[in-house]
């Protein structure tokens, strides 16, 4: 098998994985590794066997950011995100923790894509704009359709702490669509 440079660049992130683990004992990894790419994560980390399914029902939304300890709601964060109709496949992307559901972080996805071109305003979408989770500093969109239940331990980079004004737009958009309180 040719070595190629994503080979490679794979296998370094793996080994940088296990060491952080051995020097760092169990518990969440911290925020501020790299991030990992479009692959699938470990077993241990966010797996498809792993994840519990989008969350359904009704939760508090909680603005507590603490930037440089554990993932927390209000911060925006890069995990491994299944697709919705194919649990076993997802990619890298950044998402807002907005609240908990016992063990698990309660997240929204973000999208660079203008989902309200046309007039398409379903509710769906709340503007963010811009900010540190995409170098590109592309303009984002919070998707309330679709509410992820993640585990700590599946984030692997901190991206930025969303302010409490944009945040409170979301809030009260995931309010509105779902009931939340």
């Amino acid at each position: 098998m040719p070595i190629t440079l994503r080979s490679l660049a794979n296998a370094v992130r793996s080994s940088v994985r296990i060491l952080q683990k051995l020097r760092s004992g169990p518990g969440p990894k911290p925020l501020n590794a790299p991030r990992a790419g479009r692959q699938a994560p470990h077993a241990t980390d966010a797996s498809p066997a792993a994840y519990p399914g989008d969350f359904r029902g009704s939760a508090g939304i909680r603005y507590a950011p603490q930037p440089g300890g554990s993932p927390d709601p209000g911060e925006i964060v890069w995990a491994w995100v299944p697709y919705e109709e194919d649990h076993s496949q997802g990619k890298d992307r950044p998402v807002l923790l907005v609240g908990r559901n016992g063990q698990y972080l309660l997240a929204v996805m973000l999208t660079s894509k203008d989902h309200d071109l046309d007039g398409n305003r379903s509710g769906d979408y709340v503007d963010i704009g811009t900010g540190a989770w995409d170098r590109q500093q592309r303009p984002s969109e919070a998707n309330l359709g679709r509410i992820l239940q993640l585990s700590p331990a599946g984030i692997r980079r901190e991206g930025a702490v969303l302010d409490r004004k944009r945040f409170d737009q979301v809030a009260a958009g995931l309010r509105r669509r779902h009931g939340w309180k």
